[in-house]
């Protein structure tokens, strides 16, 4: 009797629950709570093997734990470009007798924090004079950089929640108007989120028409895995979706701990989940324009194709939708 009854799930599910929370709280603080430094490449212009140049670099390797990575350029303009194409965290300019150290915040705000903080105790130890200074500061609204995190966040949520709620309230619809109408919420909920954030808090100043691509297609694509996997492993699929999209995909995103400072390997699987992705082609749109790249949509398109093909090829199995007729029937 137990096996037919409503206490069997029920009671799955607290042990499911219990084990979800563990898991969240785990996977947030194992990646957020200490981050530290791996691989920060860091653009050098001037005689890098001048006493001051050797003391200052030589400091900060140890100081990072020889994390950083001097990357020598020819001249500033080399460098920016690197800076700007995200090739580099950082540009350092060696002098006769001192350095400049340029952070670049808007390459991800706890980086930048932490290279600036070693820099100026790196300069003390060494007796180099420093100057430090922010090549691309954040925007006045976002002093922390979680911002551009915290509306993929949302994209990412409420994406796979609109598909949980499509399957409850709207069943009898058939695959074709389910994928339409994931489409239509992922539109005005990306748009929702860009002017929220954008018009009616003027948190970020958002370059509009490409934030808000980058948020629909987001919504679409969290919505699309949820409706695969509800296809292929019916009412247990939010198990798989919380799963790739919330506890590894979102702490590995980049978007409150930088790459450079996550566990090595989740640093590379990130860029490859929806998650990762949207927060890499937001920041690139709001704080480097111009020098947009085509992987994280890569990224996003695929998982979207791919979790819509799935549904579509064996939507016969996806709980729901109505006969042919079935509403002349009604009628």
């Amino acid at each position: 009797m137990f096996k037919r009854s409503p206490f069997l799930p029920a009671t799955v599910l607290v042990f499911i629950l219990a084990l979800a929370a563990a898991l969240f709280a785990g996977s947030y603080t194992y990646t957020m709570a200490n981050p530290t430094p791996r691989h920060i490449p860091t653009a050098v212009i001037g005689p890098a093997g001048s006493p001051a140049g050797k003391a200052f670099i030589g400091g900060m390797e140890k100081a990072l734990d020889a994390s950083l990575e001097p990357r020598p350029y020819r001249d500033r303009a080399q460098a920016l470009d690197a800076v700007n194409e995200q090739r580099v965290f950082a540009v350092l300019t060696v002098r006769a007798d001192s350095v400049r150290f340029e952070v670049a915040g808007a390459s991800g705000a706890s980086v930048a924090q932490l290279l600036a903080e070693s820099a100026v105790a790196v300069g003390r130890a060494v007796k180099v004079p420093v100057e430090v200074a922010d090549l691309k500061p954040l925007q006045p609204g976002d002093p922390r950089g979680l911002a551009l995190f915290y509306i993929s966040l949302a994209a990412v949520i409420i994406g796979f929640v609109g598909a949980i709620q499509l399957s409850v309230h709207a069943r009898p619809l058939n695959p074709a108007e389910r994928i339409g109408f994931t489409v239509l919420y992922a539109l005005l909920g990306g748009f929702a989120i860009a002017a929220t954030v954008d018009w009616l808090l003027g948190a970020l100043d958002l370059p509009f028409a490409e934030s808000w691509i980058i948020l629909a297609l987001t919504m679409f694509t969290s919505g699309m895995v949820f409706s695969m996997f509800n296809t292929l492993i019916g009412r247990w699929a939010m198990l798989p979706t919380w799963g790739l999209m919330v506890l590894l995909g979102n702490p590995s995103s980049g978007g409150a701990v930088s790459w450079p400072l996550l566990p090595s390997v989740l640093g590379h699987i990130g860029q490859w989940l929806p998650p990762g992705a949207s927060v890499n082609a937001q920041h690139t749109a709001v704080y480097f324009g111009g020098h947009q790249h085509l992987f994280p949509f890569a990224v996003l398109a695929g998982w979207a194709l791919l979790s819509s093909a799935v549904f579509w090829f064996w939507r016969h199995r996806h709980p729901g939708g109505r006969e042919r007729g079935g509403a002349h029937a009604a009628l």
